[in-house]
């Protein structure tokens, strides 16, 4: 996938530059009397980072869906097989007929065990930095004014629309001992409780049992987790400002601009955790969440520009952006992309009219 898109960017960006007539036939000084310039240009991406967050929380191995489990009104899971939550009653004589569990085996006398297995040596985050990207800008400038005493500064406004895949992914191996703690809820003797599975709701009735657990055991067993977390997104870029542009000599000018950057944000998460218990065998988990999302931000820019004649250039550059920090949630996981810092290395081809 990221090697796809980055492919399809600088396919694109090639077809555009190659599609301009750079090989004029007088080559000379840039036409003074030109207002307007387009620009295409091919731009490579540094500094764009990834942050996964909730990696070593709980594993909740019986949880298949993106989120963990939900109960019937929609709350998260609290354990590995099972919850216990607070009812409509605001568990009154500290029990409550909000829980639910998974197996008959969680019966023991006259109790429920629910289990929360947690990796303790996984760390909570891991980074990823992304490797330079390729992508695609075109840009119209609109000349506004010449400042002859100021050594035939040229001035006026500046509008960009750029493409950027980005695609970031961790991959981590933990290996060594899991924590299991094993919560024990008494029920009344002589009762019986549901048949597993069974789920309560909050607002009841349902049967009861105690909301405080009479024992919490904690045993550690050997496994191995191995953790695949990807970020994938598409960034359509635009900015606007003003800029000025310096004359250097007959062919050499420099351009600066400054603005409001804008980038509109498709994004795709996903995480991906295989835990290999032993004795209990490999169970795979998995979830993603797709967003879209509006930032905002400044960019600044500085480029050189060579005359081929009266109305071709070529140009080269660095551009600064920074869209922040944008935070995408997966339930009891997150990705925060860092924008704050994007540098780009920018090279392209103009012609004014």
């Amino acid at each position: 996938m990221k090697r796809n898109r980055s492919l399809l960017a600088i396919h694109l960006a090639g077809t555009l530059l190659l599609a301009a007539p750079l090989a004029a036939a007088e080559p000379g000084a840039r036409n003074s009397d030109g207002t307007n310039r387009v620009a295409v240009s091919f731009r490579l991406g540094f500094g764009i980072s990834a942050k996964f967050k909730g990696i070593g929380g709980s594993l909740q191995p019986s949880a298949p869906a993106a989120h963990g489990r939900r109960t019937p009104d929609g709350d998260a899971y609290n354990y590995d097989d099972g919850y216990l939550l607070t009812d409509v009653s605001g568990n009154f004589g500290d029990q409550t007929w909000y829980w639910g569990y998974d197996n008959s085996s969680q019966v023991s006398g006259d109790n429920i065990l629910l289990h929360r297995t947690t990796a303790p040596g996984l760390p909570s985050s891991g980074s990823a930095d992304a490797d330079p990207y390729p992508g695609v800008e075109i840009t119209f400038n609109r000349q506004l004014g010449i400042k002859e005493n100021w050594r035939g500064m040229r001035y006026g406004l500046e509008g960009a629309a750029s493409y950027l895949p980005i695609c970031l992914s961790l991959n981590t191996r933990f290996a060594g001992n899991l924590t299991r703690t094993t919560d024990t809820y008494a029920f009344t003797p002589g009762t019986t409780p549901p048949s597993a599975p069974y789920q309560g709701t909050f607002d009841g009735p349902g049967f009861v049992i105690d909301s405080n657990p009479s024992s919490s055991v904690t045993s550690f067993i050997p496994g191995t987790v191995v953790e695949r977390d990807s970020f994938d997104a598409n960034l359509f870029g635009f900015r606007l400002g003003p800029y000025v542009e310096f004359p250097v000599n007959e062919r050499l000018s420099v351009h600066l601009s400054a603005g409001l950057a804008i980038g509109l944000l498709q994004s795709s998460a996903s995480w991906n955790q295989t835990i290999d218990i032993s004795g209990e065998g490999i169970i795979a988990l998995r979830g993603s969440r797709d967003s879209f999302d509006i930032l905002f931000g400044p960019y600044a820019s500085a480029e050189a520009a060579w005359a081929l004649n009266d109305r071709w250039s070529v140009h080269g550059g660095l551009q600064f952006q920074n869209l922040g920090k944008y935070n995408q949630n997966l339930g009891f996981r997150k990705v925060e992309l860092d924008l704050s810092r994007s540098l780009f290395v920018v090279v392209g081809v103009g012609y004014s009219f």
